[in-house]
């Protein structure tokens, strides 16, 4: 595919769409019903639909019986620990294999033009963010994803939170699977804002940004304290009446959605001429600009409100240089 029919490249060979980003368009007045046909096809397919095929996976092939879950043991936790490593093996590994080690559509598509196997640095274990990022998501990240994972479970099966079945609330819990990606967002911008605080930033959440130039080994290389926090989303199906299936869907979501904003690559070419979206431009440009974007996708459009969204137009980059120019007048008032 020519990259250059969907965007341009800088001089550095750094690739950015035409394409300016835009928030759902459930919040632009007037609403257009083709509008919003459309990208509620983009809500589902591919990536929503994929994280409810793997949590129909679990629930029916991996997470044990009621009663088993009514204790908690090391067999069905480790089980639980394996089976979330293996997934994200295989799934993030495909991309990671494909597009930075193989290096099957070069550059095009890729925002930034390098790739960091390419560049040693000291900030990264082994001076490698590949390894450091890898050694981090398995030993880190996915262990606390399975605790949080253990831990609701566990509720559930002990009637410590209300557990509502299909056969009863079929309406309200379709209702709550379909908002599942807006509170993962309204999650993630909140956590996103509270660890990019000064002191938090410096000693939690600068181990993520480490990787400017993320792959998607990077997508949940982070602090155990933000791992906990990132992946404690599915926690609020302990506020929420719910069901574990749901709560299920929202921490699969978390994990093997978390590659959606750290691809590196706009698009994935699947044959000739053909590809699909990754959905990863707005979290490329927090990475690269760090102050931006602390959410999704705009499903709720926190950073829209909140003056921190960067659309990736020049009129976006504007309204960031403006800001940094008065947050470093304070800062030198100060």
């Amino acid at each position: 595919m020519d990259d250059l029919q969907y965007g341009k490249r800088n001089k550095r060979g750094d690739w950015a769409p035409h394409a300016t980003l835009e928030a759902a368009p459930l919040w632009v007045r007037p609403l257009n019903v083709g509008n919003i046909l459309r990208w509620l096809v983009g809500y589902v397919w591919p990536w929503n639909a994929f994280h409810m095929a793997v949590t129909l996976v679990y629930w029916y092939l991996v997470v044990p019986d009621v009663e088993t879950l009514k204790n908690v043991d090391w067999a069905w936790a480790l089980r639980l620990y394996a089976v979330n490593a293996a997934g994200i093996l295989l799934f993030y590994g495909a991309f990671e294999y494909q597009l930075y080690r193989r290096r099957g559509q070069g550059t095009r598509f890729k925002y930034n033009g390098k790739f960091p196997a390419d560049n040693a640095s000291d900030v990264f274990w082994f001076k490698s963010q590949n390894m450091d990022n890898f050694l981090r998501s398995f030993f880190v990240s996915i262990p606390l994803w399975t605790v949080v994972e253990v831990l609701f479970l566990w509720c559930f099966a002990n009637g410590y939170v209300p557990w509502l079945s299909w056969s009863v609330h079929p309406v309200y819990l379709a209702v709550v699977l379909l908002l599942a990606p807006a509170i993962h967002e309204v999650h993630f911008f909140c956590i996103h804002r509270l660890i990019h605080t000064p002191l938090l930033y410096k000693w939690i959440h600068s181990i993520h940004h480490n990787s400017v130039n993320p792959t998607p080994w990077s997508s949940l290389s982070m602090h155990p304290v933000e791992g906990f926090l990132y992946h404690a989303v599915a926690l609020w199906h302990l506020v929420i009446p719910s069901n574990p299936i749901v709560a299920l869907f929202q921490i699969n979501m978390a994990g093997f959605g978390a590659i959606n904003g750290h691809i590196g690559f706009d698009k994935v070419e699947t044959s000739e001429g053909q590809g699909f979206k990754s959905h990863a431009y707005a979290h490329y440009l927090h990475h690269k600009h760090f102050e931006v974007n602390y959410g999704g996708d705009q499903l709720i459009p926190l950073d829209v409100w909140f003056g921190t969204w960067h659309d990736g137009s020049p009129e976006g980059e504007a309204r960031m240089q403006a800001r940094f120019a008065k947050k470093r007048e304070r800062m030198n008032a100060a």
